[in-house]
């Protein structure tokens, strides 16, 4: 097992340091709490119907301006928050509430849900699994859901989208058919899959940990079993506030979301509570591990000492003995015997096995 610790986007000290340059702050100041970064913001977009699909990749947010409004579906996806003009350029380009966009740039936030009227506004958690190093790397997505657009915000360049915008530039599938809250959707969709993925490759490394535990376990099997409790915890702390999310999308009477998405999402809800299932039983079963490891630790050192307690059992009256004709008294009788020496030698040696025979047929040994 790989007993490294997970590495995070973020830290949460670097983090805490950096929520306090919000204190005493209007609350829509936008301050962007996340990690900083010197690479561009890149912007994509798609603009569809049932009959056309345009990728455009415009580098300014002057060259979105015309996205608004645009005939049919638009979908603005805006990789790294770290240039808060580029978030705030974009916000005010589709009526993005301010308050909203204060939560985009929070990457702590908590995955919630908000009616802003003329847009919906979701935050959740990106879950990743990075195959070089067995751990799971998570990062806040932002979606404001309006009228025919959606736009979307990531920390970092990289996502699991790469299934949504192959359906977009094919023909086929109803997502071409319908509107903005059918793309929200399969987003959300996408997302909560992954997340199947994740536990998926966790389950592969608590059936290894199963096997060390059985097989022996080492101080880097303890190490192993701290890490993925941690990662389920990371997992826990963002599907758990996502499920309540969902479900308050899914009671939410808006002119934004057709009848038709309403078995769409609580399919949704449904999955994200198999997840947290699946997460529970994970937590319970490294419980149990971690539980067996403490077991099996303290029977190899309950094995040990019995074999030293024997063994000194064994010695206590071979020393006697030798302590006793160890003594410089002058008139020791045994000392003038011819045979003494062999005699005590005997003996000494009668005890130790009949000590070790009454210790095996006891079953100590």
């Amino acid at each position: 097992m790989n007993g490294k610790s997970p590495k995070r986007t973020q830290t949460r000290p670097r983090l805490m340091r950096r929520a306090r340059l919000k204190t005493g702050m209007s609350p829509e100041t936008l301050v962007h709490t996340g990690e900083q970064r010197t690479e561009g913001v890149r912007l994509a977009a798609f603009q569809y119907s049932a009959d056309s699909v345009r990728e455009l990749s415009p580098r300014t947010v002057a060259e979105c301006a015309s996205l608004p409004g645009g005939p049919g579906v638009t979908w603005l996806d805006v990789d790294a928050l770290h240039d808060v003009a580029v978030v705030e350029g974009v916000g005010k380009l589709f009526g993005v509430h301010p308050l909203a966009l204060e939560d985009v740039l929070n990457t702590t936030q908590r995955p919630k849900f908000e009616d802003y009227g003329e847009h919906l506004f979701l935050v959740l958690r990106m879950l990743q699994w990075n195959e070089q190093t067995g751990e799971v790397r998570g990062e806040q997505v932002s979606l404001a859901l309006g009228r025919n657009w959606l736009v979307s915000f990531q920390e970092t360049p990289g996502d699991v989208f790469a299934p949504v915008r192959h359906r977009l530039r094919s023909e086929k599938g109803r997502l071409r058919q319908t509107g903005a809250d059918f793309l929200a959707f399969s987003l959300l969709d996408v997302i909560v899959d992954n997340y199947f993925v994740v536990l998926e490759r966790i389950g592969e490394q608590l059936e290894q940990l199963e096997d060390e535990l059985l097989a022996g376990p080492t101080e880097t099997t303890l190490h192993a079993i701290h890490r993925l409790k941690r990662e389920l915890i990371f997992i826990r702390r963002a599907v758990w506030p996502l499920r309540e999310a969902v479900s308050a999308l899914d009671r939410r009477e808006s002119s934004l979301l057709t009848p038709q998405l309403q078995p769409y999402l609580r399919d949704l809800h449904d999955h994200t509570v198999q997840i947290i299932d699946t997460v529970e039983t994970g937590r319970d079963m490294l419980s149990g591990m971690l539980d067996l490891y403490m077991s099996t630790v303290s029977n190899r050192m309950n094995e040990v000492m019995k074999v030293l307690t024997i063994i000194a059992t064994i010695f206590i009256p071979l020393t006697f003995l030798a302590g006793v004709y160890g003594m410089n008294f002058k008139h020791m009788p045994e000392l003038d015997w011819p045979l003494a020496y062999p005699v005590l030698w005997g003996i000494m040696l009668a005890t130790a096995l009949g000590m070790l025979y009454y210790f095996r047929k006891k079953k100590w040994l």
